[in-house]
């Protein structure tokens, strides 16, 4: 009851979010953009975002029009990790305009993607008249881009085994004509603040080419967080989406090749009456959802896909050990690199930790899991409610990017036997030959 006063009273408080406007500008090489977002009465935040490596040219060839929609449509993604420190019940576009249409499809959107911030938070968005969004005055001025893209690729890489398969796999020559031979694809990688860690396995990666772009969160929605205003998970791949569209325009990539897999279509937990899925936003629904608002509102050549659609985690994480190369430098754990923490590759006490190590295990000797992991994650018995979660015997499935209860069941399954071999179960665990978690399956 104090947690919905407590959401009542904000949304009383800030009964409107408004997008007032945008900035942009070329300084020393880069372009710079900024956002003016205003909770009433007295809130204001300017998030920027800063595209590395730049000219003029670049942005006089795409025209004013349809640079000032590419850049609209960024206010609009960065709206979400604003507007639910109050969960205001009105979002007020200003900066541009929005037609029914499209005004639907953001609604869905933040219903969707904002789903684990609603469970989390005990926010009910089924009330008639939870959020309205107007959409400016007039008609829609600025433009879709028109024209052709180089058939070139952009690869949105984090550093993770998922972005890594995705990558070498695409390096792969592609077969022209009989008498041209093998051509390789032209490719460049996609970088949002790239970590020193993620820089290390970019090195390994051997791509020259990288398109880096800076996000900055306002600080004063950090400030706002420790007086107790809400916070919560949001849909971080809608907005690499509408990133790297905005700089396969920029800088002439027609493909741009995500890395989401099979398994993210999978759920977590159902409330009021909704599965809440904390991958909504590397699902295919919203692939499907982003492609078609992609073609009509923003560029008409692009080619938005994920290579890795039909595989699980468990698939890729066998594709990946086919690349040891990367395996001293590759993370896939969040809560190393979260904003304040000190950044480590693995930190061995999360879900995502747990679920790496438990879809290698079947594939690699223990030396090298050692080896990448520092210790054997199976031998943590306070891992044990992770593992229980990760199966289906937890109250939900961990908030985190994991493979479906079924592959985590099959991964553990596979796991077991490679950890008995010949041995008998009970000779295996009299022997301690079992680790502790695999013994508790």
């Amino acid at each position: 009851m104090a947690e919905q006063f407590k959401i009542q009273n904000f949304r009383k408080r800030h009964p409107r979010f408004i997008y007032q406007k945008y900035f942009y500008k070329i300084k020393k090489g880069d372009l710079k953009i900024s956002f003016v977002f205003k909770i009433e009465p007295d809130i204001q935040f300017r998030p920027k975002i800063i595209i590395k490596d730049i000219n003029q040219s670049q942005i006089s060839q795409i025209g004013e029009g349809v640079l000032n929609n590419l850049i609209f449509h960024l206010g609009l993604i960065e709206i979400l990790s604003y507007w639910k420190a109050t969960c205001s019940s009105k979002i007020v576009i200003e900066a541009g305009y929005l037609n029914k249409e499209q005004i639907k499809w953001w609604k869905d959107l933040i219903i969707n993607g904002m789903g684990q911030f609603f469970y989390e938070n005990k926010i009910n968005w089924t009330r008639p008249n939870f959020l309205k969004i107007s959409g400016g005055q007039g008609k829609l001025d600025n433009k879709r881009f028109g024209e052709k893209l180089k058939n070139r690729y952009l690869v949105p890489f984090a550093g993770g085994r998922d972005s890594i398969v995705t990558l070498e796999r695409l390096k792969k020559p592609i077969f022209a004509k009989a008498s041209a031979g093998k051509q390789k694809k032209e490719i460049a990688l996609f970088l949002v603040n790239p970590s020193k860690q993620i820089q290390k396995t970019v090195r390994v990666a051997g791509i020259k080419k990288q398109i880096i772009v800076k996000r900055e969160i306002d600080t004063r929605l950090l400030k706002l967080n420790k007086k107790g205003y809400l916070n919560g998970h949001t849909p971080f791949t809608a907005l690499l989406s509408f990133l790297t569209v905005f700089c396969a325009i920029l800088f002439d990539y027609k493909h741009i090749v995500f890395s989401n897999e099979k398994s993210a279509d999978e759920g977590n937990v159902k409330y009021l009456g909704r599965i809440i899925n904390h991958q909504w936003a590397k699902s295919s629904e919203f692939e499907k959802m982003f492609k078609d608002y992609c073609k009509k509102y923003l560029a008409r050549d692009i080619n938005y896909f994920s290579f890795l659609r039909t595989y699980t985690e468990l698939e890729i994480s066998k594709m990946f050990t086919k690349y040891p190369e990367y395996f001293p430098v590759f993370s896939s754990c969040n809560a190393g690199m979260k904003i304040g923490a000190k950044q480590i590759r693995w930190c061995g006490n999360c879900p995502k930790c747990l679920f790496a190590y438990l879809t290698l295990y079947p594939f690699l000797d223990k030396k090298q899991l050692l080896k990448i992991f520092g210790k054997d994650l199976f031998k943590n018995k306070e891992l044990l409610p992770t593992m229980r979660a990760l199966i289906g015997e937890g109250k939900t499935k961990p908030f985190e990017c994991v493979g479906t209860y079924q592959e985590s069941k099959k991964a553990f399954e596979l796991s077991l036997k490679k950890a008995l071999g010949r041995s008998p179960m009970g000779e295996a665990k009299k022997s301690g030959k079992i680790p502790y978690l695999l013994g508790k399956i």
